[in-house]
């Protein structure tokens, strides 16, 4: 497997607390999850990176078809706390903040030049949503040759459906399925 990596992608104030107006229903079921991979990899002093959607706060760095609700109902604005990492999975001295303003942690951002400077191989993935910004980096590393390890119970969506039909697809690419569980083996093994 080689030298591994950690993304956590999404898991910000905005996206993860239920009042917030971008509240994704499945995030709240994924912190645990997350927190014992997470553990894991800093048991190891492994790289973790906490991949966070921030944006500026008139908007202009939006995606076109997210611009009209951005305008009623911004979010990941820079220098807000909803833009922060929530306080059970909050960085630590050494890990990595990346900020991002697309779907997938390898667009606009210096996460490959990153990994390849650290000597990672491997990628593991958790955090929300399965369906858009995990998908994403999942199938951007892949193509940038970083073999896929996605944490099933560790990420999260809308809907359990939505998030097993995603998971389907990633699996028929080649991206390798584990749960929160199977994490601690497979960094011994590697």
């Amino acid at each position: 497997m080689g030298k591994a990596a950690l993304l956590i992608i999404d898991m910000q104030n905005d996206f993860v607390l239920e009042k917030s107006p971008h509240h994704v229903p499945g995030a709240q079921a994924v912190v645990p999850k997350i927190q014992a991979v997470l553990a894991e990899f800093r048991r190891r002093a492994m790289p973790v990176f906490h991949i966070v959607r921030v944006h500026r706060a008139d908007g202009s760095d939006v995606e076109i078809f997210r611009k009209d609700r951005f305008k009623t109902h911004p979010y990941g604005v820079s220098g807000t706390r909803g833009a922060a990492v929530i306080d059970d999975l909050a960085p630590r001295p050494g890990e990595y903040v990346l900020e991002k303003i697309r779907m997938s942690a390898f667009i606009g951002t210096e996460l490959d030049l990153m990994l390849r400077t650290l000597g990672v191989t491997t990628v593991f993935v958790a955090g929300i949503q399965t369906p858009n910004c995990i998908r994403t980096t999942v199938f951007d590393a892949m193509a940038y040759n970083y073999p896929a390890v996605l944490v099933d119970d560790a990420t999260g969506a809308a809907s359990k459906e939505i998030h097993h039909a995603n998971v389907r697809d990633m699996q028929n690419i080649g991206v390798r399925i584990a749960t929160a569980a199977d994490v601690g083996g497979m960094l011994e093994t590697s």
